[in-house]
């Protein structure tokens, strides 16, 4: 694929990834039809273009590391954000592990910072993650684009 094809499909995934953030922002959950379509749509494309090996062990391990903290801590950590760590692993995974762990390390640096703001205006204030690994994905994603 050429410069101009990775950049259609950065565009491309980059509306998955913002449309996603907006409902996590209006709603405070992922829905299904926005996480589990993107996720398959995000690993057959790496099947194609070649990266699927490093998609399929970016989504395993981020859906692995999610899962964990939503079955320690549910009220931690959504099930629609184990869900979207499919997905996103899978992008970030497909880029390579160094994306990865960057993608993973920033979308938690960005919560925390995100919440501590928050916090200190008001002591109930909540932060869907969701928004943090969208971001993150899409900032490594074009980071790495040719």
């Amino acid at each position: 694929m050429g410069a101009t094809g990775e950049v259609l499909v950065a565009l491309a995934l980059s509306v998955w990834l913002i449309t996603l953030s907006a409902f996590d922002i209006r709603h405070r959950r992922l829905p299904n039809v926005l996480t589990l379509p993107g996720a398959a749509i995000v690993l057959a494309g790496a099947v194609i273009t070649g990266d699927g090996r490093g998609a399929t062990l970016g989504a395993a391990a981020l859906f692995a590391a999610y899962a964990a903290v939503h079955l320690v801590a549910p009220a931690a950590m959504g099930a629609g954000d184990v869900k979207l760590a499919i997905g996103v692993g899978a992008l970030t995974g497909a880029l390579g592990p160094d994306v990865w762990a960057l993608a993973a390390l920033l979308a938690a640096a960005l919560t925390l910072g995100w919440s501590g703001v928050l916090l200190a205006w008001r002591s109930d204030a909540t932060v869907p993650h969701g928004v943090s690994m969208c971001v993150s994905a899409a900032v490594v994603m074009w980071l790495v684009l040719p």
